[in-house]
This record gives structure tokens, sequence and C-alpha cells, in this order.
């Protein structure tokens, strides 16, 4: 371990001091009650003639394609709908709308939705930009490299950050192995954060974006290296509203200023893991992801006390300013124990919201499967609090496994 541990450390230290040159730029915030309507406006501000949307089957099964379509045509404008994108998606959706895209003469792209329309929307964009490369060979870095369509993203779920981020993470259809597409290009343009379009959302889609939000709030707060003053701040503010207000909203969807301040918390701590990354929760979320059709929130949720257990006292010292920060735990205790109360904070926020306290999908027999995509995606870019081997991952995973 010792050789692979000096070049991942080696390649997360030239990374960080090229990233200081870097394009890093957040989508620009359009926000409050009733912002869906000013899309037609951005729109036009971008030259847009003719978007494409892009949604899950629930964005026409609310309204909300409808509402956006008569928004569209009271400013002249037409578009085209694709309201087919469901969890996880995959490489052939997104050869799906590029083509579709292609054919109704579009020129711009809004995503409405949960993670999955936003990161199908950005891998459609990359793919347009790039149309001599396939999905598999846009995955990684720093890939893309071309202008794409203006691209505005709605999130209608707290939780996924996509609408600010530089990534986009595509299953691929036979090996059903998760994969992101990360590059400069993909952050949209605007995020327009309406708390009214998540008033319908259940209550334990709201349990799991929500986690997802933390999850990349704290795994950004903890990456070693990449981290800045801003991205630092970002985290913090994130885990302060998600503890302030996600029990509230999923207990009570149609309060709006618990949906905003959830909108503002997965919107933050997506800024804060674009900049500083994320880590060996979400390597193994995808994993599972992939195989199992694990729901990315619920996965994190699961997987996030058992590796923040498992990393230790290397992370006690953050875990314990998270902990002030959440308002769990006394101030006078050590480290350790405020972070193990932050970590029994989040055990129980799960239990409070009904989500399990274990994989019980993985099978033995795919573990190793499991630990070669995680790792072969965390290693050597997530700058994470401790590296993992092999035999490691294997137990976190087998730990994470039992019900």
């Amino acid at each position: 371990m010792n050789g692979q541990w000096v070049y991942v450390r080696l390649f997360q230290l030239c990374y960080n001091l090229a990233s200081r040159c870097a394009p890093w730029r957040r989508a620009e915030r359009v926000e409050g009650v009733g912002a869906l309507s000013r899309v037609p406006a951005l729109l036009q501000g971008e030259g847009v003639k003719k978007p494409l949307l892009v949604g899950s089957p629930s964005f026409v099964r609310t309204g909300i394609a409808q509402s956006l379509c008569r928004s569209l045509d009271a400013a002249s404008m037409s578009c085209a709908v694709y309201s087919e994108v469901h969890a996880n998606p995959t490489a052939a959706t997104v050869e799906t709308l590029v083509s579709l895209y292609r054919a109704e003469g579009c020129d711009g792209i809004v995503a409405v939705g949960g993670g999955s329309p936003m990161d199908a929307a950005k891998a459609m964009a990359a793919r347009l930009a790039r149309p001599e490369r396939s999905i598999a060979a846009l995955t990684g870095l720093l890939k893309v490299r071309r202008k794409t369509p203006p691209l505005i993203a709605v999130p209608t779920t707290a939780g996924t950050g996509s609408e600010t981020s530089i990534a986009a993470v595509i299953t691929d259809d036979v090996t059903h192995h998760k994969a992101a597409i990360m590059d400069f290009r993909l952050i949209p343009r605007y995020a327009v954060l309406d708390p009214a379009l998540c008033v319908s959302v259940p209550p334990q889609v709201t349990a799991m974006t929500g986690m997802d939000a933390l999850t990349h709030a704290v795994e950004a707060y903890l990456c070693w290296t990449y981290n800045k003053k801003e991205s630092l701040s970002c985290a913090e503010e994130a885990v302060r509203l998600i503890f302030q207000n996600l029990l509230h909203a999923y207990r009570h969807g149609d309060d709006l200023a618990a949906r905003a301040n959830m909108l503002e918390a997965a919107y933050l701590a997506g800024c804060a893991f674009t900049r500083a990354g994320v880590g060996y929760v979400h390597a193994i979320a995808h994993a599972a992801g992939g195989l199992y059709g694990v729901p990315h929130g619920m996965a994190n949720a699961i997987l996030l006390p058992v590796v923040l257990e498992d990393y230790g006292a290397a992370v006690h010292k953050k875990l314990a300013r998270l902990a002030g920060i959440a308002g769990v735990g006394r101030a006078s205790d050590e480290d350790a124990a405020r972070a193990a109360a932050l970590i029994a904070a989040i055990r129980k926020l799960n239990a409070q919201m009904g989500i399990p306290d274990s994989l019980d999908c993985i099978r033995a027999a795919d573990i190793p499967q499991l630990v070669r995509w995680a790792l072969a995606e965390a290693n050597p870019i997530y700058p994470v609090p401790v590296l993992y081997d092999e035999a490691r991952c294997r137990a976190v995973i087998e730990r994470a496994g039992r019900p």
C-alpha cells in the first residue's frame, strides 16, 4: 500500500495546485416561490429560441411541464419535452435525448427534477459538445472541454447538488457500472430554486435526498487538500440548515420555508463538493446503486455513519466542529465523543425518517466487484482523509450490508 499511498497523495497535491487556475464558478441562483416563471426570460437572455425540457415521469404528472410550457408559449417560445428519465439514468437514455435534441432543432436545455434528469441533461450536453465521443469515453475528469448548450437546472428535490456541480453520473446499460463525467462545462448557467415545486415530493424522497445533501456537505468538509475557505463555509452552512430543517420538511412537506432552506442547503452542499470532492461513501454508494438500483440518497444515508466510524481518529476534530454546528453533543466533551455524537445523530435522523440501517441487497459474491468499482472511482482523485485498500473497503461494505 505504501507505493500506492505516495502516488495517490502526490496526485491530489498536484491536482490541488493545478485547480487553483481552473475556471471555478457557481450556477447563478434564481430563488423564491414562483421562480419557475422566470425561466423563459433566462433562456432569452442566453439567446435560446427552442429548449428541450428534460424530466422524469413526475415532470408531467405534477403539472410542472404544462406550467413551464405555458410560460414559454406566453413568451413566444416553442419547446420539446422528454419526461422519461428514470432513476440511475443510463447511456441509452442520454443517446435518446441527444437524438431528440437534434431532431427538434433545439438550442438550449432545461432540466427539471431530481439528480437523474439533471445528470441526464448534463451528459446530453457533453455528448452534443463532443459528438465524436461516447458516454464511456467522456467519463472521468475534464474530457468535454468544449462549449455546451445553455443549461438551466430546476431542482424539485433538495439533495443532489447537480444544479451547481461539475458532475453527471451515468449508468452503463450492460455492466450497470455508474461513472461520472466531470467537467467545468457541465455547471449549469442558472439554478432555479423554487420551493413551491418541492411541496408534492413524498416524505421518503425528501428524506433520501436530504441525506444525500448531508453526505455531500460532510464528505466535502472532510477532504484533506482541495478545500478552500469558501467550500468549508458552504459545507458548514449546509450541515446547519439540514439539521434544522430536514426532519421538519419530512414531516411537514407543505412548509415553504423549510423547503426553501433545504434547497439552499442542497445548493451549498453542491458548491462544497464541487470544489472539495467527496469520498468513499459516494464511491461505494455509486457501486451499489449501479449494481442493485439502490436510490443514491438512501445508499449514502446508510453508508455515511459506517464510513465515518471507520475513518476513526483521522476525522474526530472536523466531526467535532460539525457536531457543534449541528447542535448535537456537548461542547465540553473531547473531540472523539463529539464526533460519536454527530454519527449517532445521523443514525437517529435516518431512523426518524424510516431509512433502513443496512444495505441488505448486497450479495457476498458481488463484494469483490463493488470493491473494484469503488476503489477505481475514489483513487486517486477523491481526497479522502483515510486511504482504503481492498481489504478495508471490503470490510466497510460487509459492515454496511449487515441487517
